[in-house]
């Protein structure tokens, strides 16, 4: 992981404590050209649109889809806080972005959410789920950065045992 996805790791952090503080889950997500420059961004939506698929991931996919080529989205990276689920991944696959970059893997997630009825968590690794189709599609984390993965996971303390 490089110091520019480390960079626009920050930003997804950002974006989740702004999802959470509007009343949504704290998970944030960004597509970025190859030089860095943020393209779509977008935070959780999925309590407050009451939309179930209302994720980080497949909002910035939904967005991009409309206004960028696949041939262009290939060349793109989604850098989001957490591992992507499975229907993200199929949204990031579909859309035919060729690179994810995530912060904090799925089974961490888990470790944080517990059995939480608003994520009912996959034990299924994005790798895993990239491995059984047809594009080469690069994955990088979770972050090596001690500080940086707990800033991540700070934005998840406390979120899922509100109102327990």
């Amino acid at each position: 992981m490089n110091t520019l996805d480390k960079v626009l790791l920050r930003r997804c952090i950002e974006l989740s404590e702004e999802a959470a503080a509007s009343g949504n889950h704290p998970f944030g997500a960004l597509l970025a050209d190859r030089e860095g420059k943020i393209l779509v961004e977008s935070g959780n939506i999925e309590v407050t649109e009451r939309d179930c698929t209302g994720h980080a991931e497949t909002t910035v996919m939904r967005l991009a889809g409309k206004k960028y080529s696949k041939e262009f989205l290939w060349e793109c990276t989604l850098y989001t806080t957490a591992e992507p689920c499975c229907m993200c991944v199929g949204a990031i696959y579909w859309g035919n972005v060729g690179r994810i970059v995530f912060g904090i893997t799925e089974k961490q997630l888990l470790e944080l959410t517990g059995a939480h009825k608003d994520n009912p968590t996959f034990d299924l690794p994005s790798r895993e789920i990239i491995a059984r189709g047809q594009k080469k599609i690069e994955i990088v984390g979770p972050v090596d950065d001690r500080e940086l993965q707990e800033e991540i996971i700070s934005a998840h303390r406390g979120h899922w045992t509100k109102g327990k």
